[in-house]
């Protein structure tokens, strides 16, 4: 049937089939952006887009966490790194484009939860429903007979009493014949669901502070040195954005020992690490220094910092003297693995006291063994036979220009080759405790022994290990735990509390009994609430009292 022509939703006419639409407005237009970004759908997408977000800062190294490794990364990919640096790569999760999914979800979450929030406690606050007129269109519908004599007003009475034992809210009304209870339950689920969704926007909040006033620092240290926490005394250091050194409460912690347990007797797995160990001494202010270690999966918690271990290696201690045996370097220099065996890599710089700048590549084998082709390699990562070889170079090492340069890369560019494979001298090779003479009368180098006391032949201890600490400050570690088990709790909750209503009808007939109907309704997928109807049917039946017998006739 067609509409009058005056009715206003009509077409004008002669506008043949175009229909003529309300302009939104601004106020419209924005009106329909807040619901749309704050309605769940977008809420879960922003989720799934945060998590993809994420994905890259496992990909590629991050400067907050692994600046070295950044470094490393463009030294390898000169024509990859600097366009992922361009779309913020190294800095994943401080980028403007994580930032703004981040801030998107944030909002998106108070969006949804402020108003489902509002509505849950008007709920809570309101009567279960009247009881349907017609009970046999719903879930479980039941009905039976009460025992004669029963009155309706008594067998809602004991129905109600049985919905409250069963955790329900329940409300009677009185309508004429007919007298029923109306019960729900199940509100847990959508305070979890609530509770689950307020702590996502906790955790939010909470990590957002967390990586504004923390930071995490990273230091190398050699066995027997230690560490202050004082900014000038990390290696490199990445503050958050808030961060105040003010804050920093000093601690010394020294690594006395680092011990590592290697596979010997599975064949298939030999020279695998089993546990790893750092022995530290740690020293807080004002107080007595105290024993503690640090383990891979165990970390040390001081000073208000966590200490984590990251990494390990040798650190072997060399010596370099002029002509006339006056030392002018010695240091314990951490060389860097390069295989599972420790084949390791290290730089030695030495800028003054000889007649030229010398600058030495070194090569350590823990357990020296040779290949057919003649190159060095380590069979297994433990001191039993180590070998110190040095590539020496002569020149500018590029330290007088002011510029920084890496302690573990060398660049030869300016300087002449003196002892490598290329040239008429060797390579040096050096045991502990054994020295060589530099080329071209420099001078000479040794390598320490760092367990002269030991038997010969007995290698262990000989060279220094070296271990690398992340040490970390979060304020809100606590804050960011509560919530995560509060968003678990909250999500049990919301996944197995069923939300459900229920009614009890008790219906006065003609003849003067009683008949009593049950049915019930759910908030989503309930598979238990037939066999819960069912339940409070029979319970209720059992608990209605039975008609008495009738006396038996006289028979006198």
């Amino acid at each position: 049937m067609s509409r009058p022509s005056d009715h206003y939703d009509s077409r004008p006419a002669g506008s043949g089939d175009a229909v003529t639409q309300p302009r939104l407005g601004s106020a419209g237009w924005l009106r329909w952006f807040w619901r749309q970004l704050t309605s769940m759908r977008t809420a879960l997408f922003l989720l799934l887009l945060l998590a993809i977000a994420a994905v890259p800062g496992s990909l590629v190294p991050q400067r907050s966490s692994d600046p070295n490794g950044v470094t490393q990364y463009f030294a390898n990919n000169p024509d990859l790194a600097p366009a992922l640096d361009s779309i913020q790569a190294f800095d994943v999760y401080s980028s403007a484009w994580f930032s703004a999914i981040y801030l998107l979800l944030f909002v998106s979450l108070i969006g949804c939860v402020i108003p489902r929030t509002k509505h849950h406690l008007q709920a809570l606050r309101a009567k279960p429903p009247k009881t349907p007129a017609r009970l046999a269109r719903l879930s479980g519908f039941t009905a039976r007979d009460a025992p004669a004599g029963t009155d309706a007003q008594a067998a809602i009475e004991s129905a109600s009493g049985l919905l409250k034992a069963g955790g329900y809210r329940v409300a009677r009304f009185d309508n004429g014949p007919e007298v029923s209870v109306s019960a729900e339950r199940g509100y847990l689920r959508e305070t979890g669901n609530l509770v689950f969704h307020s702590a996502l926007v906790g955790i939010l909040i909470t990590v957002g502070f967390g990586s504004g006033f923390g930071f995490s620092g990273q230091r190398v240290l050699v066995e027997g040195q230690t560490f202050v926490n004082t900014l000038l005394a990390y290696d490199s250091f990445n503050p958050g954005r808030f961060f105040d050194d003010a804050s920093l409460d000093p601690y010394k912690l020294k690594l006395d020992d680092f011990d590592v347990a290697y596979e010997t007797k599975n064949l298939k797995a030999f020279g695998q690490a089993l546990d790893f160990t750092a022995d530290v001494t740690v020293t807080p202010r004002g107080e007595a220094a105290k024993p503690g270690a640090v383990k891979v999966n165990g970390p040390l918690r001081t000073g208000g910092t966590d200490v984590y271990l990251l990494g390990n290696g040798y650190a072997p201690t060399i010596t370099v003297k002029d002509p006339d045996g006056t030392v002018v370097f010695t240091d314990s220099i951490p060389f860097l693995p390069q295989d599972a065996n420790l084949t390791s890599l290290g730089v030695v710089k030495v800028p003054d006291g000889l007649k030229k700048q010398v600058g030495m590549i070194g090569f350590f084998y823990p357990t020296q063994a040779e290949a057919q082709s003649g190159a060095y390699f380590s069979s297994f990562p433990d001191l039993e036979y180590p070998l110190l070889t040095l590539n020496v170079y002569a020149g500018d090492l590029g330290l007088d220009e002011g510029v920084p340069t890496s302690v573990y890369s060398l660049d030869t560019d300016k300087m002449d080759a003196l002892a490598t494979r290329t040239t008429t001298v060797k390579p040096l090779e050096l045991k502990p405790g054994e020295t060589q003479q530099l080329p071209g009368g420099l001078g000479s180098v040794t390598f320490e022994d760092a367990n002269p006391g030991a038997k010969k032949g007995d290698f262990s201890g000989s060279v220094l290990r070296f271990a690398s600490f992340d040490i970390h400050h979060d304020p809100t570690q606590g804050w960011v735990l509560l919530f995560a088990v509060l968003v678990l709790l909250g999500l049990l909750t919301s996944l197995f509390i069923p939300r459900r209503r229920v009614w009890v009808k008790a219906i006065e007939q003609g003849d003067g009994s009683v008949r009593l109907e049950y049915a019930g309704l759910a908030r989503g997928d309930d598979p238990a609430l037939e066999a819960a109807v069912a339940d409070l049917a029979d319970r209720h039946g059992a608990q209605l009292p039975a008609a008495p017998l009738a006396p038996a006739p006289d028979q006198t």
